[in-house]
C-alpha cells in the first residue's frame, strides 16, 4: 500500500514537472528526477513507464521526449496519494466539518481511532500536532475538546494571509524572464482553463488546484514560517469549502476566473494590476469562508 501511495504521488508530481516543459523537450535524467520527486530510482522508472503507457512521453535514442501534455484528469485522486498521517487528517477534518462536532465537543482518541481504522497512537500523534492551529485544546486530565470554527478565527487567519500573499504576488514583478516560475504560471493557466471548460463535471477538483496555485505564489518568497502557515490555509479553508456544498459549482467557477485574472496580472508585472487582482480574489475568498461559517 505504501509503495502504491508513493508511486501515485510521484506520478502526480511528474505531471507538474512535465507541464513546465515544452512539447518535444527532453525529460531530465533518472537521477535528476529521483532528486526532484524524492523517491527511489525504481519508483521513477515505474512512473516513466506509466507516462509512456499513456502516450505522454516516448523514447528516442536513449532519450525520453514529451509527446503530449498530460491532462489534469490524468492525475490520481488526492486521497490515493496520502500517507497514513495525511489520511487521518482528512478523516478528522471530515468528522469536524460535516457537523458531528460543535464547540465544546469532547474528542475521544479511542473512538476516533476505531472510526478511522488506525491505531490510537496515530490519532494521538495527529492531535498533538493539530492543536497548534487553535481549533482543539488539551485539557488536563480530561482529554481533548473541540473549540470550533468561528468568524473571529477566520478573520485572524485572513489578516495574516493577506499580508504574505500580497507581498509574494508583488515579487513577481521583479522576476527575470528566465525564471522557471513563468513556465509554471503558464502551466497553471492551462490547468485552470482545462477545468473551466469542464466545470459542470469537475467543479469539485478545484480545491486541489487552488491549493497548488496559492503555494506557487507564496513559493516566490521562500520562508519557512509562510510555508507552515500555508499548511493551515490549505487545511482550514479548503476542507471547510469542501464540506460546505452551498453554491459549490458557482463559487468555484468565480474563483477560477479570479485566478486567471491574477495570472494575467502577474504576467503583466504591473504592481498596481497585481495588487488589484490579488486583493479582489482574497476578499472574495474571505467572504466565501465567512458565509460558510454562518
Amino acid at each position: 500500500m505504501r509503495t502504491d501511495t508513493t508511486f501515485k504521488r510521484a506520478f502526480n508530481d511528474m505531471i507538474d514537472i512535465i507541464r513546465t516543459l515544452d512539447l518535444g523537450a527532453d525529460l531530465p535524467s533518472e537521477n535528476a528526477l529521483r532528486t526532484q520527486l524524492g523517491v527511489s530510482r525504481t519508483t521513477v522508472r515505474k512512473v516513466l513507464a506509466g507516462m509512456s503507457a499513456r502516450g505522454i512521453i516516448i523514447s528516442e535514442a536513449h532519450k525520453r521526449i514529451i509527446r503530449e501534455q498530460p491532462r489534469q484528469k490524468e492525475r490520481y485522486p488526492k486521497e490515493e496519494t496520502l500517507a497514513i498521517s495525511e489520511q487521518v487528517e482528512t478523516s478528522f477534518m471530515e468528522w469536524m466539518l460535516r457537523g458531528d462536532a460543535c464547540p465544546g465537543t469532547e474528542i475521544n482518541e479511542t473512538e476516533l481511532a476505531r472510526k478511522f481504522g488506525v491505531a490510537t497512537t496515530i490519532v494521538r500523534e495527529f492531535l498533538n500536532r493539530f492543536q497548534k492551529y487553535g481549533l482543539i485544546e488539551k485539557r488536563q486530565n480530561a482529554g481533548w475538546v473541540f473549540k470550533g470554527f468561528t468568524a473571529s478565527f477566520a478573520l485572524e487567519l485572513f489578516e495574516i494571509r493577506e499580508m504574505f500573499e500580497m507581498r509574494s504576488a508583488r515579487l513577481f514583478a521583479a522576476l527575470p524572464d528566465g525564471s522557471p516560475v513563468w513556465k509554471q504560471i503558464q502551466s497553471m493557466r492551462a490547468a485552470h482553463l482545462e477545468l473551466l471548460a469542464d466545470i459542470d463535471a469537475r467543479f469539485q477538483d478545484f480545491s486541489e488546484l487552488d491549493s497548488r496555485f496559492h503555494r506557487l505564489i507564496t513559493a516566490v518568497a521562500p520562508n519557512r514560517f509562510i510555508e507552515s502557515f500555508q499548511d493551515v490555509i490549505t487545511m482550514v479553508f479548503h476542507y471547510h469549502y469542501q464540506w460546505n456544498k452551498r453554491d459549490e459549482r458557482a463559487r468555484n467557477e468565480v474563483a477560477i476566473r479570479e485566478h486567471l485574472a491574477l495570472i494575467e496580472a502577474l504576467e503583466s508585472r504591473n504592481i498596481a494590476l497585481i495588487d488589484r487582482a490579488c486583493r479582489l480574489h482574497l476578499t472574495s475568498a474571505r467572504e466565501t469562508l465567512l458565509h460558510s461559517i454562518a
